[in-house]
């Protein structure tokens, strides 16, 4: 599934062709995806201008002059593709096109239909189910190592956990979480509440540097996920711990082995021998 740096990508690719646009045409071709459609879907997207566009956790919002916000998920298959020419034909997945006064066309396409579009109040987006229980953003001002610290203290899970828990923390996912540990030298089976001070503000450190390294390099192209204008990302290149497991840690004088172990039903890739439990 496309994490923060996937779907700030794809966001940041949509904004020269869709802020202060108008759609003039919504085609939706299905009744739903992962949920139904809101009621007279396409209706309320035709004629609608985008007044600005950002991103929350894993979604992206995109403000209209009506009052409402389309709220996107790519979920696990999805992507959304620009086609500067106006004319690509929808293909089989293309479940919703949206034709841009400026020419363009914007196709929001799932093969599994696991991704979801919505809208929501433009003036109380947060109080959708979707986000109401959303924690900070990782990359905004009220994620730091005080918060961080004072939330892991309470919890006695692995710290893997925790950091996959959207409730603490916005956003991470299981690729930047095993990346961030492993620059941490935290080993994932670590107690949360075990973290002294120290290692929550590396960690905290870590967390950011390599969520705005993934964005710099347009994510991690893994299986579906493309950006906006159809290329790969590249972060997948720069992975130290993430799918590298039989292979040499490539911290320096380490010379562990990178292992896998299964956590929740999810892959943890870490190097027992420089990523240490308190």
């Amino acid at each position: 599934m496309p994490e923060l740096p996937e779907v700030e990508t794809v966001m940041q690719g949509l904004m020269p062709v869709m802020d202060g646009q108008r759609i003039l045409r919504a085609d939706v071709r299905r009744e739903g995806l992962r949920w139904p459609f809101p009621e007279r879907f396409a209706a309320r997207l035709t004629g609608a201008r985008v007044q600005g566009m950002q991103r929350r956790a894993k979604y992206i919002l995109m403000t209209l002059d009506r009052g409402e916000s389309l709220l996107v998920h790519l979920g696990m298959s999805g992507k959304i593709t620009i086609d500067e020419s106006g004319a690509e034909p929808p293909a089989k997945h293309d479940h919703v096109v949206l034709d841009m006064e400026n020419g363009t066309r914007i196709l929001f396409n799932d093969p599994r239909r696991f991704g979801s579009l919505d809208l929501v109040p433009s003036d109380n987006p947060e109080a959708h189910r979707l986000l109401a229980s959303l924690g900070p953003e990782p990359l905004g001002n009220r994620f730091d190592a005080e918060y961080f610290g004072e939330q892991l203290k309470r919890r006695k899970t692995p710290i893997k956990s925790a950091m996959l828990d959207q409730k603490i923390v916005a956003g991470l996912g299981n690729i930047y979480v095993c990346e961030a540990l492993w620059r941490a030298g935290i080993s994932p089976l670590s107690s949360s509440a075990a973290l002294n001070p120290a290692h929550v503000a590396a960690l905290t450190g870590h967390i950011r540097d390599v969520l705005r390294e993934a964005i710099k390099a347009g994510g991690s192209s893994l299986k579906d996920y493309r950006q906006a204008n159809g290329e790969l990302g590249y972060f997948q290149h720069s992975f130290k711990t993430y799918g590298r497991e039989g292979e040499v840690c490539q911290k320096p004088d380490c010379g562990g082995e990178i292992t896998r172990i299964t956590q929740a039903g999810r892959s943890s890739f870490y190097c027992p021998a420089c990523q240490k439990t308190p």
